[in-house]
């Protein structure tokens, strides 16, 4: 334990160097269009076939906006602006073993073609009343699924 912390880390014995686990940062765009949402079905584990948002993890050489659009257009085929922040939603997640942050922004298509794309096996627009929250892959998905409809209440 280095001196001064709460808690045990992994530390070099030759140099000293501390590393600390920290969460993993995901990002991704709640993306609206003529009223309908776009959801994506996931083509890989964790929780192959669920529905999300397209989603995913942050690279270290871009902004958490940057990781939303990209990722976006990887699992959708669609370029999007990105409209303002929806939710930031954080929780411990078993299969990743630690802490996950997950920032979802709003965004509108400005190109591309819907389709599945690296990590979805379908890709579709959904009316509100059509989300399928059975079969939602994570908890930050019903999370800023319900923040999206609870901000279209207040328009």
């Amino acid at each position: 334990m280095p001196t001064g912390d709460h808690r045990p880390r992994a530390i070099c014995p030759h140099c000293g160097f501390v590393h600390y686990r920290q969460p993993k940062i995901a990002a991704g765009t709640v993306v609206e269009t003529d009223g309908c949402l776009v959801l994506i079905r996931r083509a890989v584990e964790p929780r192959k076939g669920y529905w999300s948002f397209p989603c995913g993890f942050q690279e270290i050489d871009e902004t958490v906006d940057q990781a939303a659009v990209r990722e976006t257009e990887e699992e959708t085929g669609l370029r999007v602006d990105v409209l303002g922040h929806l939710g930031t939603y954080s929780y411990v997640q078993t299969w990743y073993g630690g802490a996950v942050v997950v920032v979802a922004y709003r965004a509108r298509i400005v190109g591309g073609e819907l389709q599945p794309g690296d990590d979805a096996m379908e890709a579709k627009l959904v009316r509100p009343d059509e989300i399928p929250w059975n079969d939602l892959a994570f908890k930050s998905t019903t999370s800023a699924f319900r923040d999206w409809i609870a901000l279209r209440s207040r328009v």
